[in-house]
């Protein structure tokens, strides 16, 4: 059986492309014959806690007992968890004004922790996640693949390598928003790339 963590992270919830290619995926899976064991978090429908200094140093082990802190404390103990017990991670990622939701900096915010998903040495941190894969399903309005406006590709490579996950795919849905086609355009190339990670499988 394998181990999915699913999280979402659009505000449009069930409007969401990107929120629509990670149930087809999920769909495929189960037709292919695969038995998955799903946590699935939907951010956009969370009021996960901002990070600020409080939070920041109380995820760092100095203690504090404001309710919020040690909410914020817990919390991130079990997306951490949630983490290290998968073999898949799906995330949600669309484009919002060149970057990734506001939700989903959220939630790395709680995950990445020093000492705890990654660790620093004298040349470069090291992440402490391992044996984890990764797809990422990112919807944008136009097109940004390859281009330098593609900051979300970058930094969603860059924080899962920090935690240790550096077996990162991509299934893009870009165009959405160019009349007249763009949406549907856009969804049946996603699909194709769904079924040939599908027939990949983990």
């Amino acid at each position: 059986m394998n181990r999915i963590l699913v999280i979402k992270s659009s505000f449009m919830q069930e409007k969401s492309l990107s929120n629509q290619l990670i149930n087809k995926y999920l769909y495929r899976r189960k037709q292919s014959g695969y038995v998955d064991q799903i946590i699935e978090h939907d951010l956009g429908a969370m009021n996960l806690p901002v990070l600020n200094l409080e939070i920041f140093n109380a995820l760092r082990g100095e203690a504090n007992e404001k309710p919020e802190v040690k909410a914020a404390v817990a919390l991130s103990d079990q997306f951490i968890q949630e983490l290290k017990d998968c073999d898949l991670l799906l995330i949600a990622a669309p484009m919002y004004n060149l970057n990734v939701p506001t939700q989903l900096k959220n939630w790395f915010d709680l995950i990445a922790r020093a000492r705890v998903t990654f660790q620093y040495t004298e040349t470069a941190p090291v992440g402490l996640i391992k044996g984890v894969k990764s797809i990422i399903f990112s919807s944008r309005g136009g097109f940004h693949q390859d281009l330098p406006t593609d900051a979300v590709t970058a930094y969603l490579i860059a924080v899962l390598g920090l935690i240790g996950i550096d077996k990162v795919d991509f299934i893009y849905a870009e165009g959405t928003d160019i009349k007249p086609l763009g949406k549907s355009k856009a969804l049946e190339l996603a699909s194709q790339q769904i079924a040939l990670q599908t027939n990949v499988g983990l």
